[in-house]
């Protein structure tokens, strides 16, 4: 058989199409994240929900990993896992990474930052961001702690939502009640302090925080001096106490449930 150049071509293109398709789906970024996991079977799903974890820039990428790509990807697969098994939320098994550079983050409702107090913004994605929150996209924070990295926070919040508002969640705030009842604060701490005093990187006190929208609605929530992401990655440790991956499933359920019906 004779082979034309352009069956050739067609060819090569169907197979790296293919290798694509059934290789890791964010291998492209593993060299970024702490914690990179195998692809499960189902990860090119398309469902009604996926996982977006924001994919910002920090002066402190390249020092030990990108700051973004702190406890990813197995801390969001294994919250994924819960989800779907909680709640009737038809969720892709994998996460989506959205860089802040890319207008594809209009196509993605939830968002979810870690370490989020170094992150560094320029003009564009502040623009980028402002518009993000107006189109009706929510953001959960999580996993920066002491008052140094609060403030590197808040000022890109004061760039990207100026005039928002910040609040400390009351126990009776419809976000914490959106399916299981979250009343009681105990914090959720991260592997590396969960048998200590729990206190990481200078961050005493832990807090429930939110950024609302003229109308009241939470469009950032914020979990400061914790560490959700470390209680989902960890919750198959045993020596991860169970109560505080109950906890942070809980949470990061209320959250999701909250961003889709409000």
């Amino acid at each position: 058989m004779r082979w034309t150049l352009g069956t050739l071509l067609l060819v090569a293109f169907l197979l790296a199409a293919q290798s694509g398709h059934n290789g890791r789906r964010w291998a492209q970024y593993e060299s970024e994240m702490q914690n990179p996991a195998e692809d499960p079977p189902d990860a090119w799903e398309k469902t009604e929900f996926a996982f977006a974890r924001l994919r910002y820039r920090s002066q402190r990428d390249g020092y030990y990993r990108a700051r973004w790509g702190v406890d990813a990807n197995k801390s969001e697969r294994q919250f994924i896992q819960g989800l779907r098994r909680l709640t009737r939320v038809h969720a892709r098994s994998v996460e989506q990474i959205v860089d802040i550079e890319s207008d594809e983050i209009y196509d993605w409702p939830w968002l979810y930052g870690v370490g989020i107090g170094d992150w560094t913004l320029n003009a564009s994605h502040i623009k980028r961001l402002r518009q993000y929150f107006e189109r009706g996209g929510f953001l959960m924070v999580d996993d920066f702690h002491n008052e140094r990295e609060w403030a590197g926070f808040m000022a890109g919040i004061e760039r990207v939502l100026p005039g928002g508002t910040v609040v400390e969640l009351e126990k009776d705030d419809t976000i914490l009640h959106t399916v299981y009842n979250l009343s009681e604060r105990v914090r959720v701490p991260g592997l590396n302090v969960v048998h200590g005093d729990q206190i990481e990187r200078g961050g005493v006190v832990p807090h429930w925080r939110a950024v609302l929208d003229e109308r009241g609605r939470v469009v950032v929530a914020i979990c400061f001096n914790m560490d959700l992401g470390d209680a989902w990655e960890w919750a198959d440790l045993p020596e991860y106490p169970e109560r505080y991956a109950s906890l942070a499933y809980r949470i990061g359920v209320n959250y999701v449930i909250y961003a889709m019906t409000h």
